[in-house]
């Protein structure tokens, strides 16, 4: 099916859905009423899921939320938009979106528009939260003839697109046991040599085939493709310093980095793709430091503590991080 968006109308995000904000969760709730229900707050990952619930956490406030629905972040990571499969609790920091046409509210039709909100999220960062303004904002839609949004081709374009089901050749087995507290404290200016990357205007952007790695938090921080030559080799780890702060990614291919991303390469070890992603998860659990604006400047990154998996004589057990993500589900995909 032809997406022709010359046609497409404007609509009011609060006209299409029924609006919901979260209630506020404490680290002590979250601990007390630990389960099994997923918990959706400002997360840009991990579909915004930040805690898992038991169904007395209605106790404290919190509602039951009905799948399939919608959630935004309304800080943090603002705009992002996620499609919920199950019922679901939804924090302070997050917005759920129900259609108002029931006869549409189905997987479907919230995949093309969660897609459609997330190409608004440009307009929310460096610190700025969803309100009302953004519900009283527009987005472009496909519009049938009666001037409603038609529903029934977003459902039919989601459902006709070819998917090829992920696959893995990893058994499900039980990975290693993470002792976290044997784990020992490194920074990242030891363990990295730093680069920074360097301001390309859009003047100066033609389409190419030279990966632009953009302070973004999705596409591997590829924003787009260019045609200059490469200004870094692979085998790397590039880190956010403003706009998506924190957001980390292992770069496998040459590369040009914008002038807000910081390149690491390693000091006196060698990398790979699976000691890359086992540190990344330990880069990005700092980003929570760095959100409502704040930058991760050069020296702040730098002196920043990261915590590994410490082989006897001292240094980060690089075996054990490969080892490990190695025995994880798809990760013969990365």
């Amino acid at each position: 099916m032809n997406l022709d968006i010359s046609t497409w109308k404007p609509f009011k995000i609060e006209d299409l859905f029924y609006i919901k904000k979260g209630k506020t969760l404490s680290l002590l709730n979250k601990e007390l009423y630990a389960g099994d229900i997923p918990c959706v707050n400002g997360s840009a990952n991990n579909n915004g899921i930040f805690a898992s619930l038991s169904p007395n956490a209605n106790e404290i406030g919190l509602s039951l939320q009905k799948a399939p629905c919608i959630t935004v972040s309304r800080v943090g990571n603002a705009g992002y938009a996620h499609v919920q499969h199950f019922d679901f609790y939804i924090a302070d920091n997050a917005y759920s979106l129900k259609l108002k046409h029931e006869k549409y509210d189905n997987t479907s039709v919230y995949l093309f528009l969660a897609t459609i909100l997330n190409m608004e999220t440009y307009k929310y960062s460096y610190g700025r939260i969803i309100n009302a303004n953004y519900f009283n904002s527009t987005i472009k839609l496909p519009a049938a003839k009666d001037g409603l949004p038609c529903f029934g081709f977003m459902e039919n374009y989601m459902q006709e697109m070819n998917v090829k089901p992920v696959t893995t050749s990893v058994e499900h087995t039980q990975a290693p046991e993470l002792k976290i507290s044997s784990w020992g404290e490194y920074t990242l200016g030891e363990l990295f040599k730093f680069h920074k990357g360097k301001r390309l205007t859009k003047e100066d952007m033609t389409h190419g085939s030279t990966n632009f790695i953009g302070a973004i938090s999705e596409n591997n921080g590829v924003r787009q493709l260019i045609d200059t030559n490469p200004m870094f080799p692979p085998n790397c780890i590039t880190v956010n310093y403003n706009g998506s702060v924190g957001e980390a990614f292992y770069q496998f291919e040459p590369f040009w980095a914008s002038d807000d991303v910081n390149v690491l390469y390693p000091n006196g070890w060698e990398l790979n793709k699976y000691i890359a992603m086992f540190i990344i998860t330990t880069i990005k659990a700092n980003r929570y430091k760095f959100s409502y604006g704040r930058k991760w400047t050069l020296e702040k990154m730098k002196e920043s503590l990261i915590k590994l998996p410490k082989s006897k004589n001292g240094p980060p057990d690089w075996a054990y991080m490969e080892s490990y993500v190695k025995s994880l589900c798809y990760s013969d995909r990365i």
